[in-house]
């Protein structure tokens, strides 16, 4: 395990509640908590320790404002505020984002450009957001802004790059609407400099990432997740493969590389199945297709027509899976179900549900700290139709 170096905003942001505590009394106390919610249904095996503990968020947003000197700062809010709390240096960030967001407040003085006022709607920019690639040195810088436009965004994308070479592409996105989404839906990208995207490597996979792409924060521990997740899949050509919440494809292009004869990604947004599809075309998998559909009606219709499939993914988000998802999934009636949760209590209350409708049973529950420093846990749950 790598050591923590601590963080002095911590009482400040609340945005890592371990970040001052020895690692090991956090993963004591993470155990603790899963034990707490999901042992009725099986063994929970000890917490999978984080490598690194810190610098490890590869997605960083920073919002911008207003100091006392006048001079553009960036931050995050404090949790459960909208007080901004300047960060110069975040504990659990990339150090390349810090050297990043450190030039792009220093360039906002040179070219005239100032933090957007949400409540008087005056400014500029409004969030900054970094995507860095983990094993190789890329990264995506896209400016967020409430003004029609930045000034001068051409000569600050190009002074960006200058200074960081590693910044391959430079997107900018308005978003002037009342809401705490970095991005609004629908967002209209802007390519200043670059592609508009970024590749990185994942369980031996290439991924493109655009700035609305779904891509783990933590892709050091992702790496290990979905391993320990196609493990418990046991995969082989005889197998289909359903990814219900499939996202950008990460995991059903994973299974499709690991052994499955055949993969379905189900997924409703319309720009996340592009990214999957054009993942696929990138890695040369034709083992694979992704469906533009909600996931319980697209599975109560393929049980219908008698279809089946031999293993079921599900990586839902924190909300959990729905009653009508899980009746839909038990109407598949794969032979293993491989649950990933980024929330234990969601977790249990959903596997509650299988217990008392579906006949299947829990045969492992591994967690994985894929966000140290955070009280956030990552889940995977084997479970087997009986």
């Amino acid at each position: 395990m790598g050591k923590r170096r601590g963080c002095p905003l911590s009482g400040r942001c609340g945005g890592c509640m371990y970040a001052n505590v020895d690692y090991s009394d956090e993963l004591l106390d993470k155990f603790i908590q899963e034990e707490r919610l999901l042992s009725s249904f099986g063994r929970v095996y000890p917490v999978l320790p984080a490598d690194p503990v810190t610098v490890y968020r590869c997605k960083i947003q920073a919002v911008c404002g207003t100091g006392k000197d006048g001079r553009m700062v960036t931050g995050i809010y404090k949790k459960g505020t909208h007080v901004l709390v300047p960060v110069r240096n975040c504990a659990v960030e990339d150090d390349r984002a810090a050297a990043v967001l450190s030039t792009i407040r220093t360039l906002s003085g040179r070219y005239g450009i100032t933090a957007y006022d949400e409540d008087r709607f005056t400014g500029n920019l409004r969030h900054v957001l970094i995507r860095l690639a983990a094993h190789r040195n890329e990264a995506l810088v896209v400016l967020v802004h409430g003004s029609p436009d930045i000034p001068h965004v051409q000569d600050l994308a190009a002074a960006i790059h200058q200074k960081h070479p590693f910044v391959r592409s430079v997107v900018t996105i308005r978003n002037n609407e009342k809401t705490s989404m970095v991005i609004p839906e629908n967002a209209v990208q802007r390519v200043v400099y670059g592609r508009g995207w970024i590749t990185d490597r994942l369980c031996s996979l290439e991924f493109r990432i655009s700035p609305m792409s779904f891509y783990q924060v933590n892709p050091y521990m992702a790496e290990r997740l979905y391993r320990i997740a196609m493990n418990m899949a046991r995969l082989d050509e005889r197998d289909t493969v359903i990814d219900a919440y499939s996202g950008t494809g990460t995991i059903a292009l994973i299974a499709a590389s690991s052994g499955a004869g055949h993969v379905i990604g189900i997924e409703s947004s319309h720009a996340a199945v592009m990214d999957a599809r054009e993942n696929a075309r990138l890695n040369g998998l034709d083992n694979v297709e992704f469906i533009e559909a909600d996931a319980s009606r697209m599975l109560k219709e393929m049980a219908r027509r008698g279809e089946h499939c031999s293993v079921l993914f599900l990586d839902p988000p924190r909300s959990g899976a729905t009653e009508e998802f899980l009746a839909a999934a038990g109407r598949m009636a794969p032979d293993r179900i491989v649950y990933i949760s980024c929330n234990p209590e969601t977790l249990g209350r959903d596997l509650r549900y299988i217990r008392r409708f579906l006949p299947y049973r829990v045969r492992g529950i591994q967690p994985v700290d894929m966000f140290p420093g955070s009280e956030h846990i990552e889940t995977a749950v084997l479970l087997e139709r009986f």
